[in-house]
């Protein structure tokens, strides 16, 4: 497996993303979507001697491209994981609630994107699949194929945001009991076809795609484990920044950190008797909402839905 694939990814909020983090020299740092090490890079350039960084993906790509880094740099370790396992990762490694800082990266990466092996674009055809790691799990192709149609609608309704998800899954089961789809141009001209009003400037395949996309690496559910897991790790003053890319998964990260940030009594029923330590907020948020700047915009057009939010642990 090569190291370099030759498609390049441009770490979007990088100096932002790092500095959110604040940083201590002897700190110990979860990187919880290494992808090609952008983040991880900067993250270890101001790193003491003591200083530790974990790194977890689920990509074979970005996995040996993480232990070439491990290589050069024994303060550094990558682990084939999903972000949503990392309470479990950190118990082994007896740093639970010692880590000084998570930082999570959500969405694939422009290598994933660009790469028409991977299947996760319609933009250039290649094999039906979308799956980070290709060894886990189902592929696209096999949802699709095997998948009721009302699931399929589900998928791009939920996931997808998709206003005609029936339409679209009924076009989907019909061509399929005649030919199994097999190839991301196919599926995306067959979404094409159903789709009967076009978004300006957006391919119609667009929205299922993110569906199935979200549906087959299961990404909010791993969110949702990821975010719990990573407040669990952190130590008192320990930060987590999390970069999104959608509003689905922007509306998960705002809802959990407003939630901590306001104490869990809040969402209690009234009149019921409970510790007062229910009453104390477990997060505090750090700022606002942080977008990629003017200068980002013009050199990673990529960059333009990405948002931050961070978050302090107080308890």
């Amino acid at each position: 497996m090569t190291i370099d694939s030759g498609f390049n990814h441009i770490t979007v909020l990088l100096d932002e993303a790092v500095e959110a983090l604040a940083l201590r020299a002897d700190g110990c740092y979860l990187d919880g979507t290494f992808g090609r090490g952008g983040h991880s890079r900067l993250i270890l350039s101001k790193l003491g001697p003591q200083g530790r960084l974990l790194g977890f993906d689920k990509d074979p790509q970005a996995i040996a491209t993480g232990q070439a880094l491990a290589a050069e740099d024994g303060r550094f370790v990558i682990v084939q994981r999903s972000f949503a396992e990392l309470g479990a990762e950190v118990a082994e490694r007896g740093l639970h609630g010692k880590v000084s800082g998570v930082l999570l990266d959500l969405g694939v990466s422009s290598p994933q994107l660009d790469d028409p092996e991977r299947g996760f674009s319609f933009l250039n055809d290649g094999p039906l699949d979308m799956r980070m790691n290709p060894d886990q799990g189902i592929s696209a192709a096999e949802f699709i194929a095997t998948a009721p149609e009302e699931e399929i609608a589900r998928v791009f309704k939920e996931y997808g945001e998709e206003r005609f998800a029936k339409r679209m899954a009924r076009a989907v089961v019909l061509r399929r009991e005649q030919q199994p789809f097999t190839r991301t141009g196919d599926l995306a001209e067959v979404l094409k076809v159903a789709n009967p009003a076009w978004e300006k400037g957006k391919n119609p395949a667009t929205r299922a795609f993110q569906g199935l996309r979200i549906h087959v690496n299961n990404e909010l559910g791993d969110l949702e484990a990821g975010l719990e897991a990573a407040i669990d790790a952190l130590e008192v003053g320990g930060r987590l920044a999390v970069i999104s890319f959608h509003s689905l998964e922007d509306r998960i990260v705002k809802l959990f950190m407003r939630k901590l940030a306001k104490g869990e009594a809040d969402n209690l029923p009234r009149n019921l008797p409970v510790q007062h330590k229910v009453f104390e907020p477990k997060i505090r948020l750090i700022g606002k909402a942080q977008f990629a700047s003017d200068a980002e915009l013009k050199a990673n057009p990529r960059a333009r839905s990405a948002v931050m939010r961070v978050a302090e642990k107080l308890r």
